[in-house]
């Protein structure tokens, strides 16, 4: 499983969300879902049905269970953990009875500053 997890503003729009997706994934194995946070489902739903991608929704309690690697002030400040991309990419490849995933790309910011992106790898049976 490879997730790209996502961290946006509001009003972000599908451009922003694909550069910060083609940023993270550069270099990557393909990612096989993505993941946000539950309140901003409904602007990254049109991104994965273009894709063809399951969509992962994350509460916020699993993201503050996931140790994000970098820091942002605002993400701290708007949802308590350092990057709310790594945190939801993180938390969705999180398999119960397996290793803990691991972060593949930190958190890539969009060229207009709206969206950002992390690619995890959890670990299969």
């Amino acid at each position: 499983m490879i997730v790209a997890g996502f961290g946006f503003r509001s009003g972000v729009d599908m451009h922003a969300l694909h550069a910060a997706l083609d940023k993270a994934r550069q270099g990557q194995p393909a990612v096989t879902h993505l993941a946000t946070p539950q309140d901003k489902i409904a602007a990254l739903t049109p991104l994965a049905q273009a894709l063809g991608l399951p969509l992962c929704t994350i509460t916020p309690a699993g993201m503050a269970a996931a140790l994000a690697h970098t820091h942002s002030p605002a993400s701290l400040k708007a949802r308590g953990v350092g990057s709310v991309a790594e945190a939801c990419a993180l938390t969705a490849a999180t398999m119960p009875g397996r290793p803990p995933p691991r972060l593949l790309t930190a958190r890539q910011i969009s060229p207009d500053r709206m969206a950002t992106c992390a690619v995890a790898q959890g670990y299969p049976q």
